[in-house]
C-alpha cells in the first residue's frame, strides 16, 4: 500500500480510516494521533447540542472549532502552527470525518454536573 500524504483528504475520500490513513495520522501527530485513533475506536468522542467532548482518561475535555479544553493545549502546543493538536482534536477531525461521532440530544452543560 502506498503512504498516504494528507489523511484529511485521504480519510474524506475514503469514508473510513484505512491501515495506510491511520498511519498517516500516527507519523503526523506521533502518540497525540495514535491516542486519538484509540479514542474514536471506542466510541469516546461524543457531540451533545452545546459542545463535542472528549472522553479522556482522567476527565473529560471540550473541543470547539479546532480548539480543546486540556492542558495540553493549553500548555504544550504552539498557538501560531496550526498543525499542532491536542490528541482530543484530532479524535474529533477523525470522528467527523468517518460518522463516529456518538450524538446525544441531550445539553452537555446541564448533564456534565452527574458524570
Amino acid at each position: 500500500m502506498e503512504p498516504v500524504d494528507d489523511w484529511r483528504a485521504a480519510i474524506a475520500e475514503a469514508g473510513e480510516l484505512t491501515g495506510p490513513i491511520a498511519a498517516a495520522v500516527v507519523d503526523e501527530h506521533g502518540d497525540r494521533g495514535k491516542r486519538a485513533i484509540e479514542a474514536v475506536g471506542e466510541g469516546r468522542v461524543k457531540r451533545y447540542r452545546d459542545f463535542t467532548v472528549v472522553v479522556g482518561h482522567d476527565d473529560e475535555y471540550v473541543v470547539e472549532d479546532g480548539e480543546c479544553t486540556c492542558a495540553d493545549a493549553t500548555y504544550n502546543l504552539d498557538a501560531d502552527d496550526p498543525s499542532e493538536r491536542c490528541w482530543h482534536a484530532i479524535a474529533v477531525d477523525v470522528a467527523d470525518a468517518v460518522g463516529a461521532v456518538d450524538h446525544h440530544d441531550m445539553w452537555y452543560s446541564e448533564v456534565r454536573e452527574f458524570l
